[in-house]
């Protein structure tokens, strides 16, 4: 008898590990959207867009080159190049300057194709960041779940170490039989296992929130309550996850633009001046400059431009396809979220009725245990089936947390 006990105490002390200050969601959060690579990459690729404009617009001022190419042909002993042909020598340094002429609307289509390909990226890292939110927020709420659980079989801890005190007093006075005891003990030592079990449960999902948050930290932090409520959903049409097939639709438009003017006369203005002689007369006086301009007119390609035109249709048929695809998808979503919310709720009030059902029963043969007049496994039973409500709670809680999460995901 005095064995056991101790082994009870033991396992009690045991089975109560502690942790550092409180941290809420928000600081996973942030440390994620911080230390996400991925964030970073479209935040370069976005400011490489503005760098792609400056380019752009750059190509079409005047390109200034220079260039010097100088010639010797000597004839020894009448042998040689012809004269006529290589006139003894050239000598040739000159800067050229030539420039594309663009039409403002052309020029305005490129500038829009790289503006489509910033908000592109921009839209996508918004996705992202969703993303990273909702992963980070979904496993803080089962590290959370695992915490009160574990606080939970704390409180049945002290519950059975108060009934175990009170029937080790009354099997001492032969009230109740030794193995009515044992049998308790068992039950009692089977919850400080699973406690044990909660506790690395626990660890081990925390352990999972500071890798995904990017954060190096192996020390037991106790977490606060998340407190997730649902948020308004914008509009759908102005929801990000709808903009990418409008970004998308305006790109396949903005390209047609481009492969029209690509078929358009193209012209170009050059200029150079310089030094140019071959030294045979006066070649003091052959400093000149010339100037002048070209124009290329497309005729026929074999129907090239045709052809291009009917892949940015099938294109555009495809997009069109997938964005009907998911908005079909994103409403079902929604109202199922909502219906799952709704059920939860209910069930949830179900489970109070029957947890303050099985409080009452305990608080009943707590007084009989007192007395001898309750008999061991009709304590055990009670005790199970309260363990078993205030578990179905904890779950359902954390998963109306989680359905929340999963709504809330789409709230950009």
């Amino acid at each position: 008898m005095k064995g056991s006990t101790l082994i009870t105490v033991a396992l009690l002390w045991l089975n109560a590990p502690s942790f550092s200050q409180k941290i809420g969601v928000d600081y996973y959060l942030d440390q994620a959207l911080v230390n996400s690579p991925l964030l970073r990459d479209y935040e370069y690729q976005a400011q490489a867009t503005v760098l792609d404009s400056q380019r752009i617009r750059a190509g079409y001022q005047p390109q200034v080159t220079g260039s010097s190419i100088n010639l010797y042909a000597p004839i020894v002993n009448g042998f040689g190049y012809d004269v006529a042909i290589s006139n003894g020598g050239n000598f040739t340094s000159v800067v050229a300057v030539d420039k594309t002429l663009v039409g403002k609307k052309n020029l305005s289509s490129q500038f829009g194709a790289v503006d489509l390909q910033g908000r592109s990226i921009r839209n996508a890292s918004k996705i992202s960041e969703q993303d990273l939110k909702r992963t980070v927020t979904a496993q803080y709420i089962t590290a959370y779940g695992d915490l009160l659980q574990l606080d939970f079989y704390r409180e049945i801890g002290d519950l059975f170490a108060k009934e175990e005190k009170i029937l080790r007093g009354l099997t001492e006075k032969n009230v109740y039989r030794q193995t009515d005891y044992l049998t308790f003990l068992v039950t009692l030592q089977q919850q400080s296992l699973l406690l044990r079990q909660w506790e690395i449960q626990y660890k081990n999902d925390l352990a999972t929130l500071n890798y995904l948050s990017g954060i190096l930290d192996t020390s037991a932090r106790e977490l606060e309550e998340p407190l997730i409520e649902l948020d308004r959903l914008p509009d759908f049409s102005a929801s990000v996850f709808l903009q990418r097939f409008t970004i998308d639709s305006l790109k396949l438009s903005n390209s047609r633009s481009l492969v029209d003017f690509s078929y358009k006369p193209k012209a170009h203005l050059f200029a150079d001046a310089g030094y140019s002689s071959s030294l045979a007369f006066e070649p003091y006086k052959n400093f000149g400059t010339s100037f002048g301009f070209s124009v290329t007119v497309p005729i026929y390609d074999g129907h090239q431009k045709k052809i291009q035109y009917q892949r940015l249709e099938i294109a555009e048929r495809t997009r069109a396809g997938y964005e009907h695809f998911f908005s079909s998808q994103y409403h079902q979503q929604i109202a199922q979220l909502m219906q799952q919310i709704h059920a939860t709720d209910d069930l949830i009030e179900q489970i109070n009725d029957q947890i303050r059902y099985s409080e009452r029963l305990i608080q009943v043969q707590d007084k009989l245990l007192e007395t001898g007049d309750v008999r061991i496994s009709d304590l055990i039973l009670a005790l199970s089936n309260y363990l078993t409500a205030k578990n179905l709670l904890t779950q359902n809680h954390i998963s109306r947390l989680q359905i929340i999460n999963q709504f809330n995901y789409w709230n950009r």
